[in-house]
């Protein structure tokens, strides 16, 4: 049952002097010290990181490997394949840590059947047709491509990426029969560029990247194949028993002075938002004090699996829009209120809906004021308290509720503090200087033994929806992207419901 159904706010009951609550409080920055064994992934392991990767990326794969072996001394046992042959080998063996096919369409595969977990990803390869320098028979087209005196090979459709998704276009074109008949085939790709430069073929549908190492053979490209583009990730594969070492490795393949600065100079177009290199990265992260409770565990664990540290700071929204605007940017900022993250858009241009929050009324267990709506805030004789508009989304949130209930004004004469967190107005309330306080659900989480919360009906003002976003120049967009996503899990859900949020990320 979520301990919001029981009603609300923890065991502690401190006392806190009216100047302290009248001033504004100094950031709440957490740095969990992180133990020697979640901050060192590259000690020497007790067994190699064993990655599952198709043929097209070999050539990348083994300078990577070079770097990566030699920086930091891990071992890496690579088994190269056709992509479809690699996912059905590891379907049955469940072993392996990390897995990199030729297109994202096989880890969608693996990610129905629960294969993986974390994807990061790499880079594009672009379908081309491959023959010998300067094109001695000519093929410059679908009906050169199938002439009589035109060997023409083909990597198999049931094994590897590029056999599927030729396939899969030209039956869209209603052109595969012909071409399918024209064909013979082989099992990876890197094996008909091969056969092509031997002489034993004059032609065969390959990455253009298989190319790059062979001066003998030039890229000839086909408007049917132009829309053909895979989409190169690698994924932690849920079997694996080191799952820091091996997206340690992962984000190694995916930094722009590291893995990525390779996949550039072998031919492929990179990922556009790389994250630059640290053996243990730190990510700096702005959040509304409110949603520390429904975050911190999340945040914990993906420290522990990612091998990272989060730096986070805790204060209400209007005080965090402030020290950004004045040049204190983090990498990913978690707001109380859309208002609080449209002020800092320009920082954060993508936000996306996490949970909500609705505004109550506190009062003493048993309501001993007799208090039932907000027009009652405004009795003679009470002690109110709420949010400080200018400094944190809940006293915002809270002077727009009263304006759209018309009772502004008879609340605001009984107003006694304003504080720039929930947290603050709940110890209030405990202590007895206040007699009612507007504050956020989830402020009152827990404490039914000696808090009452009444809701303030018919009000759209009342409820406020919680932005997530990632900053524009963080040096780690992709690992906030993965904590991101972390923060949207079905085991974050669960965490935000227990503490009175309501949840929007689906």
């Amino acid at each position: 049952m979520n301990r919001i159904s029981v009603l609300m706010v923890g065991s502690i009951a401190a006392l806190v002097g009216l100047v302290l609550l009248l001033r504004t409080p100094p950031e709440r920055t957490i740095k969990r010290p992180t133990s020697k064994a979640e901050t060192a992934p590259v000690a020497a392991p007790q067994k190699p990181l064993i990655v599952f990767c198709a043929a097209s990326n070999r050539p990348v794969l083994e300078v990577i490997r070079r770097d990566y072996e030699a920086e930091f001394g891990v071992a890496l046992q690579i088994e190269y394949g056709p992509s479809q042959t690699l996912l059905a080998t590891h379907e049955v063996s469940r072993t392996g840590d990390l897995f990199l096919p030729a297109d994202e369409s096989y880890i969608e595969q693996a990610r129905t059947k629960q294969l993986v977990q974390e994807v990061l990803p790499l880079a594009q390869m672009q379908a081309v047709l491959a023959v010998a320098k300067g094109n001695p028979k000519t093929i410059k087209s679908l009906a050169d491509l199938l002439a009589d005196d035109v060997k023409l090979l083909q990597a198999n459709p049931e094994a590897a990426a590029i056999g599927m998704l030729t396939k899969a276009q030209f039956t869209k074109l209603g052109k595969w029969e012909p071409l399918a008949a024209k064909s013979a085939y082989k099992t990876t790709v890197n094996e008909v560029a091969n056969d092509i430069k031997v002489g034993s073929a004059d032609v065969g549908i390959v990455w253009d990247v298989v190319l790059v190492p062979m001066p003998e053979l030039e890229a000839v490209r086909l408007p049917e194949l132009e829309s053909l583009v895979a989409n190169v990730s690698i994924s932690v594969l849920n079997s694996t028993t080191q799952p820091q070492r091996a997206l340690h490795f992962a984000r190694y393949m995916q930094a722009v002075d590291r893995g990525q600065k390779r996949y550039k100079e072998l031919g492929f177009k990179v990922i556009e938002s790389a994250d630059e290199w640290a053996d243990v990265p730190e990510l700096k992260l702005f959040a509304g004090s409110m949603l520390r409770p429904a975050i911190e565990d999340t945040i914990t664990k993906f420290e522990a699996r990612e091998g990272v540290q989060v730096s986070r700071v805790y204060n209400g929204c209007g005080i965090l829009v402030t020290q950004m605007k004045a040049g204190q940017m983090p990498d990913a900022y978690f707001a109380c209120d859309n208002e609080f993250m449209q002020q800092v858009e320009d920082f954060f241009p993508r936000p996306m809906s996490v949970s909500q929050n609705e505004l109550v009324i506190l009062v003493a267990k048993g309501n001993p004021k007799g208090i039932k709506n907000l027009k009652d805030l405004g009795k003679p004789g009470l002690r109110v308290g709420i949010g400080h508009e200018k400094q944190c989304a809940m006293g915002w949130l809270t002077q727009k509720t009263l304006e759209e209930g018309r009772v502004q004004d008879i609340v605001m004469k009984n107003v006694a503090v304003q504080t720039p967190t929930g947290d603050m107005l709940v110890n209030q309330m405990k202590t007895g200087s206040l007699d009612a306080a507007v504050a956020y659900l989830s402020n009152a989480a827990g404490s039914a033994d000696t808090l009452d919360a009444i809701r303030i009906k018919d009000l759209k003002c009342s409820v406020a929806t919680q932005p997530f976003a990632v900053a524009t120049k963080s040096r780690h967009p992709q690992l906030a992207a993965r904590l991101a996503a972390a923060l949207k899990s079905a085991e974050s859900k669960e965490r935000f419901l227990n503490e009175g949020f309501r949840w929007q990320a689906e």
